[in-house]
């Protein structure tokens, strides 16, 4: 039976709420048609792009709490798989609905239709996008808003916005992959730089305000890639949510918001329509190699209260003063949970045999398994438990129900890392300050704690400083397989991720995949039976499954192996560059190899 249109059904829902006090749980329905449409967002590059319904940007999903969520997806992409993924929401008892190709589902192939069937039971600010490769990048990503009939803000504020911020390419993401990031050329993994910065995926946008009025405005990081300094010019506001998590209301000048990340706040207008005032977001340029003489990483919409009035220029700031995170405390408070279980990774990027940079959680890039790890847990019987069977290149821990878990990352990498955990949220236990030094790493000593807040704040991304640590704890009380992994998309690409099967033998009891589902993976001729090869017989036999490539041998330093990609690679820019190569410094070397990337082929000559 075809699904009702969801222009019909979020129409249904806004009378209903019109008519009662109260909203009462419903069953909300959208059809999503996955298709290309033309787009040119920045007003300096039409391309195709991803869309929703032959529109884009995709449209918002509303719910309220509690309410019977059908996302009816069609993939009419005609050239690609797809998936949504409906991040930060748990999906407690319906993991197969998760969205991540590989851990919890088979890709959806060109012309096939699944429903995503699922009851939202958590309030708050979300996002779904594309769990496929790197895909959300090119345009399949959109708002998800549950409106909570028990906000305990709910008095406080006269309407409720959404505000989304991102980078923006030009290039097709998955050309960006094959052609400038995992290639023999960039050998020190420098990611591609966005070519813009968008808000409500648009440039120059007008929030229209009224004086002496509170606005709810949910903020949204929907990039790829790049953190972003969040402010609103002349006013302060307060913060009550991060990720789903209702918080002290706390006031703040300016927010610092990673990709995956949501803050709501309260803003309350001036007393007179005299003036309109920029709304600016500013992209966190530490994390880029270069920045390209073009590059504009600053975004501007404005407060609107006189249409017809000045739109000013915003005011140049000369330093940063945002909020710390850390330091948010829920209003549902708990202290920090004693730990049963302890996972420790440590993050580093590193060539191996391939000449492609590639990064590991300790000594594992993660790569997707032949069969998708919550498939092989419904498919293995009382082997479930044996983390084995997950497969070699899945990183994957398997957990106790009803423990509390605690993920330790010691990051010895110099980049700002937004880490985000499928299925739950966690308590931010520590986090280190960050090492400007790129050969000395503040790794994490459980007998010699840091700061450690009375209540933790709780969410379900956030970020590790350059070369420091970070320390999560949460409860293993949501049975299902669970992604865990580096958010900034190239990253995840390049294997920055781990698997938690939570509970393998009460998820057997307590849930199945539907049909269509299971349809998807036979028409995409994907595997979706037995351990991570797909072996149904000997579930210990993980002969055909994904391997990383192989370790490089003792001694050969990063900036060897640079050099000598180079010199087998780019034997034509002459000796000249071995020469100024082998006298340079590793880090200015990863921002020439990112200019170089980005020299158009036809001046390729003129390169250093």
């Amino acid at each position: 039976m075809r699904l009702p249109n969801f222009a019909f059904a979020a129409a249904a829902a806004a009378a209903a709420a019109t008519l009662l006090p109260v909203s009462l749980a419903k069953t909300v329905q959208y059809d999503f048609s996955i298709d290309w449409v033309t787009a040119n967002p920045d007003g300096a590059y039409e391309r195709q792009i991803i869309g929703v319904n032959g529109q884009w940007p995709p449209p918002a999903i509303h719910v309220d709490k509690g309410d019977r969520l059908l996302v009816n997806v069609t993939n009419n992409l005609g050239n690609e798989p797809t998936s949504i993924h409906f991040h930060g929401l748990f999906q407690n008892g319906t993991n197969g609905m998760d969205g991540p190709v590989g851990v919890t589902q088979c890709a959806v192939p060109a012309g096939q239709n699944v429903v995503y069937n699922f009851t939202v039971d958590q309030p708050g600010t979300y996002w779904y996008h594309s769990h496929y490769s790197a895909q959300y990048p090119d345009g399949l990503r959109g708002a998800f808003i549950v409106h909570d009939p028990e906000d305990p803000y709910k008095d406080d504020y006269d309407d409720d916005l959404y505000l989304t911020v991102s980078d923006y390419y030009h290039k097709s993401a998955f050309w960006l992959l094959s052609n400038e990031f995992l290639t023999l050329a960039n050998p020190t993994g420098a990611e591609p730089i966005p070519d813009a910065a968008l808000l409500n995926d648009s440039q120059n946008i007008h929030f229209n305000v009224e004086p002496n009025k509170t606005y709810k405005i949910r903020i949204i990081n929907i990039g790829a890639f790049v953190s972003q300094y969040v402010w609103f010019e002349g006013h302060d506001f307060d913060i009550i949510e991060v990720d789903g998590v209702y918080v002290e209301r706390t006031t703040v000048s300016q927010i610092y918001i990673t990709v995956a990340q949501r803050y709501t706040i309260l803003l309350t207008t001036k007393n007179s329509t005299s003036q309109n005032f920029p709304i600016s977001a500013s992209f966190d340029t530490d994390m880029l190699d270069f920045i390209p003489d073009d590059l504009i990483w600053n975004s501007t919409g404005w407060l609107t209260y006189d249409e017809n009035g000045d739109f000013p220029d915003p005011e140049l700031v000369y330093e940063w003063d945002f909020y710390d995170d850390f330091d948010l405390v829920p209003i549902e408070k708990e202290e920090p949970f004693e730990p049963d279980y302890s996972i420790s990774v440590t993050v580093f990027m590193q060539i191996l045999d391939d000449g492609i940079n590639y990064a590991l959680f300790n000594n594992i890039s993660y790569l997707a398994p032949n069969v998708p790890t919550l498939y092989s847990v419904l498919s293995s019987g009382n082997q479930s438990t044996d983390a084995t069977i997950y497969g070699s290149n899945t990183n994957t821990y398997v957990l106790n129900h009803n423990e509390v878990i605690e993920i330790v990352v010691n990051s010895n990498d110099p980049g700002t890392h937004p880490f985000h955990l499928h299925g739950h949220n966690f308590q931010v236990i520590e986090r280190s300050e960050a090492s400007d030094d790129d050969d000395t790493f503040i790794t994490y000593d459980s007998s010699n704690p840091g700061t450690i807040n009375q209540y933790p704040m709780r969410r379900d991304t956030v970020y590790v400083r350059p070369n420091g640590y970070i320390v999560l704890r949460f409860r293993s009380d949501n049975p299902g397989v669970w992604f865990f992994h580096c958010h900034i998309e190239w990253h995840l690409e390049q294997g920055l991720a781990l698997t938690l099967v939570e509970a393998p033998l009460q998820i057997q009891e307590s849930q199945s995949i539907p049909d269509d589902f299971y349809a998807a993976c036979k028409a995409g001729n994907y595997l979706y039976e037995g351990n991570a090869a797909g072996n149904t017989v000997n579930l210990l036999d993980l002969t055909g499954e994904k391997l990383q490539p192989k370790f490089l041998p003792a001694g050969f330093t990063t900036k060897g192996v640079v050099a000598l990609v180079f010199s087998c690679v780019s034997a034509f820019l002459g000796m000249a560059f071995i020469v100024w190569y082998g006298s340079s410094e590793l880090k200015s070397t990863e921002k020439e190899v990112a200019e170089f990337l980005h020299e158009p082929l036809d001046d390729i000559s003129e390169t250093k």
